[in-house]
């Protein structure tokens, strides 16, 4: 029986290497992780996202990404969080293979993207004709990722989206377009305005904000929290600032999405490599991407910690939000 998604802050995981030319996963990292991050208070966690280099990993790598956290997970005590699993490919059937895996592996729901290869096909019909299908036959339910920078500049619009959240096995979107506007129509239309308030599990559809700089304002508008990279390095603080939100606190809200916005800007400038490093250098583990994407440069790597160390000292001063089952 699948986990029920629940409103708050979702930390979309990186993947961890071992030593050696060969790549292979960290299977012991990759655990350590997830447990760190389910000890910070995060409501969920996403596998084989762009953040865990999903496009760099075999079929097979995913379906153990996804399990190895299910077992860490488990393991820990957090046997009541669910787990999204990336699950996007170019075509329907190469899709549903990752959603048929994801489930097999332990996951709760799956994460998908437009198809982008061949942008030319991708008119709104076909869009709309890939989710259907790809909904229709998943055995896990489905959260739209709208990521208009990795599938060729495709952004769905909100009449697309709304016409999609009919669909009884589509119940979310992940809105990393960092459309406020976009995010408030659909929460709008699917009901969904109360769910930061008043939390439940039943019938919602789940609007994630997708970038960590707009927590606060994507829940002024009805959204059900956020799937976000920066969760990897400031769990503490984005649950911070989600919590504060939720709460009705205002002030307190503003003043730590402020400070987390601008931490987060160091981390976009440096994407992956940069997460990395700052795993390294604050916590001892975190290695560097999977070729060909290049690891920070000392100079690069320090020039980092210094840009956000003063974030560094904000996170370690925050306790743990998370509690085992």
């Amino acid at each position: 029986m699948t986990i029920p998604l629940v409103p708050g802050i979702y930390a979309p995981t990186q993947v961890f290497y071992s030593d050696g030319k060969d790549e292979s996963l960290d299977e012991a990292v990759i655990k350590q992780h997830a447990i760190r991050l389910a000890k910070a208070g995060v409501a969920g966690i996403v596998t084989n996202g762009s953040n865990g280099e999903a496009v760099y990993l075999s079929p097979e790598e995913r379906l153990q990404v996804t399990k190895l956290t299910r077992e860490a997970l488990n393991g820990a005590g957090f046997t009541h969080l669910p787990i999204i699993v990336g699950a996007s490919d170019q075509s329907v059937q190469g899709t549903l293979r990752l959603c048929r895996d994801a489930a097999t592996a332990g996951g709760d729901a799956v994460l998908v993207m437009v198809p982008s290869f061949f942008k030319w096909a991708m008119t709104t019909q076909t869009i709309e004709e890939f989710f259907i299908a790809v909904a229709d036959q998943s055995p896990l339910p489905v959260v739209i990722y709208n990521y208009p920078g990795a599938v060729a500049g495709i952004d769905l619009d909100s009449d697309l989206l709304i016409r999609l959240s009919q669909h009884a096995n589509i119940i979310g979107t992940k809105f990393t377009c960092g459309s406020v506007g976009k995010l408030a129509r659909v929460t709008e239309a699917t009901e969904t305005a109360t769910q930061a308030l008043q939390p439940t599990t039943d019938g919602n559809y789940f609007a994630f904000a997708g970038v960590a700089d707009f927590i606060s304002s994507s829940l002024e508008v009805g959204a059900s929290g956020a799937i976000v990279g920066a969760a990897n390095v400031f769990p503490r603080a984005c649950v911070n600032v989600y919590n504060r939100a939720a709460q009705g606190k205002r002030r307190e809200a503003m003043e730590a999405q402020q400070k987390l916005a601008k931490a987060d800007w160091e981390l976009t400038k440096r994407a992956i490599p940069g997460f990395k490093a700052i795993l390294d250098h604050w916590f001892g583990y975190g290695g560097i991407p999977r070729a060909p994407m290049p690891a920070l440069s000392k100079e690069e790597s320090e020039k980092l910690f210094q840009d956000i160390a003063w974030m560094m000292e904000i996170e370690s001063g925050l306790d743990d939000f998370g509690v085992p089952s």
